[in-house]
């Protein structure tokens, strides 16, 4: 009874390897118009437009999508010299070529008195604590009421925020385009505000200064 036992369990084991086997060889290489089972997905295969191939989404059928009409590209060259290099015709520029309001002047006292002040100090004069801490060991910068760079162009102390000269670094990293021309309005008023006569000043404010 034992043995007729084993031997039962024997076809039946036998039974499933052949049947396993048959299953597993209809697999292998039966052509087939249906997608594969994929009991776990992933991401291997997960729905996402891939380039050249067909969007029933769109009408046009296209995964590629044309850019927005007016799109420039970033690679794209700029030939507004004046606001992004303060040059016009390989000069500098005279004036601030953005309207000077009063959010442009806040906007440059903030980002001066952050990056400016801490060598040319809140008033220009050149005399920032870093420049005191120095004592010495580093080029004091120039006032900003000195003659030559009050005549100075717009567009050169545009550069040199942007460029740098000597020893002062580049801040083209750190500020952007129109902040730099906010710290140029600034400076302008700065210099305005410690080189000026009592005939800058508006006649109805006058009489309270004399």
């Amino acid at each position: 009874m034992f043995s007729a036992r084993r031997a039962g369990m024997g076809r039946i084991g036998t039974r499933m390897v052949v049947g396993a086997a048959l299953l597993l060889g209809a697999c292998r290489g039966a052509p087939s118009e249906d997608p594969p089972i994929h009991p776990q997905r992933n991401m291997f295969t997960q729905d996402k437009g891939k380039p050249q191939r067909e969007n029933t989404f769109f009408p046009d059928g296209r995964v590629m999508r044309l850019p927005v009409e007016g799109t420039v590209p970033t690679t794209a060259p700029i030939d507004n010299d004046r606001y992004h290099k303060g040059q016009e015709g390989g000069q500098f520029v005279r004036d601030i070529p953005v309207a000077v309001t009063w959010e442009l002047m806040r906007r440059g006292q903030e980002r001066f008195n952050i990056y400016c002040a801490p060598c040319h100090d809140r008033t220009g004069s050149g005399n920032g604590i870093v420049v005191q801490r120095a004592a010495g060991a580093m080029v004091r910068p120039p006032s900003y009421v000195e003659e030559r760079v009050r005549a100075m162009p717009a567009g050169e102390l545009f550069h040199i925020i942007t460029h740098g000269v000597r020893t002062m670094p580049s801040y083209s990293y750190q500020i952007p385009v129109e902040d730099r021309w906010a710290i140029v309005a600034y400076v302008r008023a700065l210099q305005r505000s410690q080189y000026t006569v009592l005939a800058d000043v508006p006649e109805e404010m006058r009489s309270k200064l004399q």
